[in-house]
């Protein structure tokens, strides 16, 4: 059973979202503010935060950003806040997906499911993977059976879907992927222009494998294109 970690200041939404949970078989833990959040994910295996931003005190960007220090898990941020920039903030702390107040439970569901799948086998059964349990490029060594990830020899921190996005690429060396591509493969959701999710996640990754990310030697942009790794 997996367990969901739901954060949001309005116990009515918590309870409204953990009947939805519960029937679909997950374990639901509750917080109603970001210090006990950190606290239920110090103590307790969670597999997945849904995480509201506007709460009182540490607000759920903080709280995101405290959970990346650690944790890979997946993170759902929700947010009455639908303007693109706040999706791109939210995103830029490491939330893996971003849901605009009100929701309906059906996409909350279909999402949870989506984010927890990612997480435990991270495309494992995806026909761009090859056959082979290591992938090296550039000082890069991907373990695709235990999904850690190194730097010449250092252990990175990513999320899943920052995991997802750098295996796609490195498992296709030298090939183009468009902004559409990788958000379609990774998502599995279609495109809409001026979508900047792919942009955000990318930059994200490159802060944890470039020395420099605005002068990226790894994951390298073509311009009009897309972004690709070399061999």
């Amino acid at each position: 059973m997996f367990n969901v970690l739901i954060v949001d200041d309005e116990v009515e939404i918590i309870e409204l979202m953990e009947v939805y949970l519960l029937n679909d078989g997950y374990n639901v833990f509750k917080a109603i503010n970001g210090v006990d959040a950190i606290n239920i994910i110090n103590t307790e295996k969670i597999h997945l935060v849904i995480l509201d931003i506007m709460m009182p005190g540490i607000n759920g960007l903080q709280v995101c950003m405290k959970i990346r220090k650690d944790y890979n898990i997946p993170i759902i941020m929700v947010s009455a806040k639908g303007q693109e920039m706040d999706k791109i903030q939210g995103l830029s702390t490491g939330a893996d997906d971003y849901m605009v107040k009100p929701f309906s439970t059906i996409e909350l569901l279909a999402r949870v499911k989506a984010q927890i799948r990612r997480y435990v086998y991270l495309n494992q059964n995806n026909s761009l993977i090859d056959n082979e349990d290591i992938i090296e490029v550039k000082g890069i060594s991907i373990n695709k059976r235990n999904h850690k990830v190194h730097l010449f020899g250092t252990e990175l921190k990513l999320t899943p879907t920052e995991y997802d996005i750098l295996l796609l690429l490195a498992s296709n060396k030298g090939k183009v992927f468009s902004a559409e591509d990788i958000f379609k493969e990774i998502w599995k959701e279609k495109y809409f222009e001026g979508n900047n999710t792919v942009m955000v996640h990318i930059w994200r990754l490159r802060e944890k494998l470039e020395d420099n990310p605005k002068e990226p030697k790894i994951v390298e942009t073509v311009w009009g294109v897309g972004y690709k790794i070399e061999e």
